[in-house]
């Protein structure tokens, strides 16, 4: 008897930035090893091989489940390769290398696109994050488009909060 496969799962996430544009918003999102400063969930993120800002870099993430982060087995990680960077189109994608959250392949695209208002002026900017990923044990689809569109929509207001604060 043959072997079912699931189906890949796939979402589109979007949030909006409004004001800053997407060459403002870009460093933020350019630095591989940088998304511990924007989700707060996120306790590390570090480089564990390859260079910064090119293809092959692989990253180390890690959250710690219920604030103990003194139990081994209390933190959720995850190993993160940078496949595709692409300053000029402000996008990058990346995969799961390895995990100990039940991700066996998911691999995402974020892009910064620009927001133009009725006159053609650019009033902001649009986080876009896609993504395919086989089936996750103990989650489903919409579990992880939920999850990912917290991350999209807090990411999305921290750059926003930060280019406000940093222009005064």
């Amino acid at each position: 008897m043959a072997e079912e496969t699931q189906p890949r799962w796939e979402a589109k996430l979007t949030a909006e930035l409004k004001g800053p544009t997407p060459d403002q918003a870009w460093p933020f999102l350019a630095d591989f090893c940088n998304i511990h400063k924007l989700l707060p969930s996120i306790d590390t993120c570090h480089q564990v091989e390859g260079v910064p800002g090119q293809p092959g870099l692989v990253r180390y993430v890690a959250s710690t489940a219920s604030g103990d982060d003194s139990d081994p087995s209390k933190i959720k990680w995850v190993t993160e390769r940078l496949l595709m960077i692409d300053p000029s189109e402000k996008c990058f994608s990346y995969e799961v290398v390895d995990s100990n959250i039940g991700i066996k392949s998911y691999v995402a695209t974020i892009r910064l696109m620009p927001v133009n208002d009725e006159d053609n002026k650019m009033v902001g900017c649009t986080i876009e994050w896609s993504f395919v990923a086989d089936p996750v044990e103990r989650w489903g689809l919409q579990d992880m488009r939920s999850y990912f569109d917290f991350c999209c929509q807090y990411v999305a207001k921290k750059i926003e909060n930060a280019i406000q604060e940093a222009s005064g």
